[in-house]
C-alpha cells in the first residue's frame, strides 16, 4: 500500500498516542491535533490523505470542523464519537463525513476503516465511458461529476455511492447492498446511514431534492438510479 498520511484529532491525548502507534506500524505518516482550531490549521498546512475526527472537541467541535473542511476540500473524514444516538451520527454524515466509529473501539478497526476508504478513494478505474443522465455527466476516470456546466463537489463515499447506482440504471439496491458495494464491509446499524448520503447527493444533484428524478426511492426496498432523470 502506498504511504498515506492521516490526521488524528481527539482531546484525549493518550488515545491519540495509541492510534498514532497503530498507524505508524502500518506505515502511515501521522499528524495529531487535540482541539478543533489546531485540527483545521494542521489539515490546511499538512494536507493529509484522511482525517480521523472526534466530535466532542474543546473550542471548535468536530461538527464545525467538518463543515469548515467541507467548504473547500473533499478529503475523507471518519468521525469518532462516544454518543450512542443514531441522530448524532447522521448529522455528521449529512455535513460530509464519510464514515464513523463509535467509542469504545479497537484501534485495529479504525486502521481498517481508514485503509478501506483510501482504497476506494484511490482505486484506479479501467477506461470506463462517462455516464450521462439528464444534465449529469459522471466521469469515472476523472472521479468527477458535472451538473450541466457546474462541477459538483462530492466526498469519496458520495461518489462511490453514485457510481454504484448510476452504473446499474434501473436496478434496485437495498441499503445493505449499497453498504457492501460502497464500504467493502458491513456492521450493525450502518444501513440507515445510507439515507444521509442519499440526502446529500440529492441536495447536490437534483433540480428539486424533495422530488428526486435521478436517485429514486423504492419504498420498502431501497434506491435506484433513473438513467434519463425521469420516473
Amino acid at each position: 500500500m502506498a504511504q498515506y498520511s492521516v490526521l488524528l484529532v481527539d482531546d484525549d491525548v493518550k488515545l491519540v498516542q495509541l492510534l498514532q502507534t497503530y498507524f505508524n506500524k502500518e506505515g502511515f505518516i501521522t499528524y495529531t491535533a487535540n482541539d478543533g482550531l489546531d485540527a483545521l490549521q494542521t489539515a490546511r498546512e499538512r494536507k493529509p490523505n484522511i482525517i480521523v475526527l472526534d466530535l466532542m472537541l474543546p473550542g471548535l467541535d468536530g461538527w464545525e470542523v467538518c463543515r469548515k473542511i467541507r467548504k473547500d476540500s473533499d478529503i475523507p473524514i471518519i468521525m469518532l464519537t462516544a454518543r450512542d444516538e443514531e441522530s448524532d451520527r447522521l448529522v455528521g454524515l449529512e455535513i460530509g463525513a464519510d464514515d464513523y466509529v463509535t467509542k469504545p473501539f479497537s484501534p485495529r478497526e479504525v486502521v481498517a476503516r481508514v485503509k478501506a476508504i483510501l482504497r476506494r478513494a484511490n482505486k484506479e478505474v479501467v477506461s470506463k465511458e462517462p455516464i450521462k443522465a439528464g444534465g449529469l455527466t459522471i466521469d469515472l476516470e476523472r472521479h468527477q461529476v458535472m451538473n450541466g456546466s457546474q462541477l459538483v463537489e462530492l466526498t469519496p463515499t458520495e461518489f462511490k455511492l453514485l457510481e454504484v447506482l448510476a452504473s446499474n440504471v434501473g436496478k434496485v439496491f437495498s441499503r445493505l447492498q449499497i453498504v457492501e458495494q460502497t464500504q467493502g464491509y458491513t456492521f450493525e446499524g450502518y444501513e440507515r446511514t445510507i439515507d444521509a448520503h442519499i440526502k446529500n447527493l440529492r441536495r447536490k444533484l437534483e433540480p428539486n431534492p424533495k422530488k428526486p428524478c435521478y436517485i429514486q426511492t423504492v419504498y420498502g426496498i431501497g434506491y435506484k438510479f433513473a438513467g434519463d432523470g425521469n420516473d
